[in-house]
C-alpha cells in the first residue's frame, strides 16, 4: 500500500510539473488572463471575446524590438492598420517596472496597452520564449497563429512577408490561417 501512495504522489507531481511548462499550441482555446497595463488598469484577455486579439511579446531593450519599433515602425503600423483588431504587447522581462515600460510607451508613442507580466506567469504560460513573438487569437477564443512578426530576422532582406499581417487578413475574411505557426526570432525573454 506504501508503494502504491509513493507512485500516486509521483504521478500526481509529474502531472502538476507538466500542467505548469505547458505551452499553449495553435488551435487551442487561448488561456486567460489578467494583467496591469502601464496606467495601472487591469486588461482582461476575457474582456475582448469576440474579437480577434493580437499578442505581441516586447522588450524595449532588445535590438529586434527596437528596429520594429524605430524607423520601421512595424507594430505600430499594422496594429493602425487593423483598428478593429485588439492589439495587446506583453513585457515579461522581469526586470523591468511599470515606470520604464510607460517611459518607452511615451517615447515610441505606442497607441495600444502594453502589459506588465514582471512573474512571467503570463508568458511562460503561452510559451513565449523570444521578443517579438506573436500569438493571434480569433474571435471564437483560439490561438490561430504563434511566431514571428515577419520572415525578416536580421533586418536586410528586400522582399519581406509579414506573416501576422496575412493571418489577419486571413481570419477577416473568413479563412483559415494558411501558415498557423513560424519560428519567432528574436532575443530571449529573462524571466524571474
Amino acid at each position: 500500500m506504501k508503494s502504491l501512495k509513493v507512485v500516486a504522489s509521483i504521478v500526481f507531481t509529474s502531472l502538476l510539473a507538466h500542467i505548469a511548462t505547458a505551452e499553449v499550441k495553435t488551435g487551442d482555446p487561448a488561456p486567460d488572463f489578467t494583467l496591469k497595463d502601464t496606467t495601472g488598469k487591469d486588461q482582461k484577455l476575457s474582456d475582448y471575446k469576440g474579437k480577434i486579439v493580437v499578442l505581441e511579446w516586447t522588450n524595449p531593450e532588445c535590438p529586434f524590438v527596437q528596429r520594429h519599433y524605430g524607423a520601421a515602425q512595424t507594430m505600430i503600423k499594422l496594429a493602425n492598420a487593423n483598428a478593429d483588431v485588439v492589439w495587446l504587447a506583453i513585457d515579461s522581462i522581469s526586470t523591468h517596472t511599470p515606470e520604464t515600460i510607460a517611459a518607452w510607451v511615451q517615447k515610441e508613442a505606442i497607441p495600444y496597452p502594453i502589459l506588465s507580466d514582471p512573474d512571467g506567469a503570463v508568458g511562460k504560460l503561452y510559451g513565449a520564449k523570444t521578443t517579438p513573438q506573436m500569438f493571434i487569437i480569433s474571435a471564437e477564443g483560439n490561438v490561430v497563429y504563434q511566431g514571428s512578426i515577419d520572415n525578416n530576422p536580421r533586418g536586410n532582406k528586400s522582399t519581406i512577408a509579414n506573416h501576422v499581417e496575412k493571418a489577419l487578413a486571413e481570419l477577416k475574411a473568413g479563412q483559415p490561417v494558411t501558415e498557423p505557426t513560424t519560428k519567432p526570432y528574436g532575443c530571449s525573454i529573462k524571466y524571474k
